[in-house]
């Protein structure tokens, strides 16, 4: 998707009750990439068409190389925040490097050992938000997930979305639990009885509806 695909497609789920964009920029190859020249221009097009923030991925899937991954995403300077998987080696100096370029974290926790991953970084680095991301379970999984987090004295705001067969009842749960909640065809691609998603925009509209 170009940038301007991306700023319709992100003021569209803005419209429907989105309070920010998560979003993975890609080359002129549809690589995702972490290179500045492309990260801030995209971020700072898109933010300006949603009025909300915009955040970005720093999955070890695009640069393998913790020390370079490191490097890149501390040039940034447009992303409002980016999520950090505690699961990927080199997570620490993503996080210290995002924060020296003044851009906010979300700590990605998949797992209990990712929150006692996240307990143990000294110092505890600010976080926007915990993201209790469910890649297989369902609520019981996000239930043990936010109760080690609990336990480990871990604070700040928590956002659970859930992945594939996990996301729908996830969903549910967050939205039980009021908590924040995000989805987008990255999550999943069918809505709740199975029929596939349209698109973004269609998917937050069902989560905001959710009880």
């Amino acid at each position: 998707m170009t940038a301007e695909a991306l700023a319709l497609d992100a003021a569209a789920c803005v419209r429907l009750g989105a309070g920010a964009i998560h979003l993975h920029p890609r080359d002129d190859d549809g690589r995702e990439s972490f290179d500045a020249d492309l990260v801030d221009p995209v971020v700072a097009y898109v933010r300006a068409a949603c009025g909300v923030p915009v955040g970005v991925a720093t999955g070890a899937w695009v640069e393998p190389d913790p020390e370079r991954r490191a490097k890149l995403v501390g040039e940034w300077r447009a992303p409002d925040f980016a999520s950090v998987n505690l699961s990927e080696d080199g997570a620490e100096a993503v996080m210290w490097a995002l924060l020296e370029a003044g851009i906010g974290i979300e700590a990605g926790v998949w797992s209990v050992e990712d929150a006692e991953r996240l307990a143990a970084i000294e110092p505890a680095p600010r976080l926007v938000r915990v993201l209790v991301e469910v890649m297989e379970g369902g609520p019981a999984e996000a239930a043990a997930i936010e109760a080690a987090l609990d336990d480990l004295g871990v604070e700040g705001p928590r956002l659970i979305h859930g992945e594939d067969d996990a996301c729908w009842p996830v969903l549910a749960h967050a939205r039980r639990s009021g908590r924040d909640a995000r989805v987008g065809l990255e999550d999943t691609l069918v809505l709740p009885e199975g029929r596939p998603a349209p698109g973004n925009a269609a998917l937050v509209g069902v989560v905001r509806a959710l009880r």
